[in-house]
């Protein structure tokens, strides 16, 4: 998740919004540490659960990287309240399916499926959400299947994704 993360963030400018959708422990936020680090942001990029948002500034010229975690959020009006820099940074909301319309013209959608082994069922019963889908030292990553593949579809929607690999109508999946 890592490294599909470090990769993507070569195609990322300021301004580009992703949402991404998936199970706890589905690697949400791994995905988003590797497009801190192919950003060249500061900071370890943690999961915003508590915090809602973080701002991670580019150590370079490249834009700061947005990580917003979504889950407990009600309403696109709780997200808009965050006043988020949409235009000059990249922003990444987790659990934002639904609450992002009208944010942007543009927008990838990130869909992460795992597999429902063990390790899954322990993630996906997970109802504390302290970090689960962030592999800190509080979380043995082992429980959560982080070594298990996943399958990600990325759809983008809008002129900025069009004509690319990710258009929405014909979505770009990994494993």
């Amino acid at each position: 998740m890592t490294a599909l993360g470090e990769t993507l963030a070569a195609e990322l400018r300021a301004g580009d919004l992703l949402v991404l959708s998936g199970p706890l422990g589905a690697g949400k936020t791994t995905f988003t540490r590797g497009i801190g680090a192919g950003l060249g942001v500061r900071g370890r990029v943690a999961s915003p659960t508590f915090v809602l948002a973080r701002t991670h500034p580019s150590l370079g010229d490249g834009p700061p990287l947005v990580h917003v975690d979504a889950y407990r959020l009600q309403s696109a009006m709780e997200l808009d309240d965050l006043d988020i820099d949409y235009v000059r940074s990249v922003v990444v909301v987790e659990w934002g399916s639904g609450l992002l319309d009208g944010v942007a013209e543009s927008w990838l959608e990130l869909d992460i499926v795992r597999p429902t082994g063990a390790g899954a069922d322990a993630a996906a019963t997970d109802t504390d959400r302290s970090d689960a889908d962030d592999d800190t030292d509080q979380t043995d990553a082992s429980d959560l299947g982080a070594d298990e593949p996943r399958t990600i579809t990325i759809r983008g929607f809008g002129p900025r994704w069009a004509g690319t690999a990710y258009a929405g109508e014909s979505p770009a999946t990994a494993k």
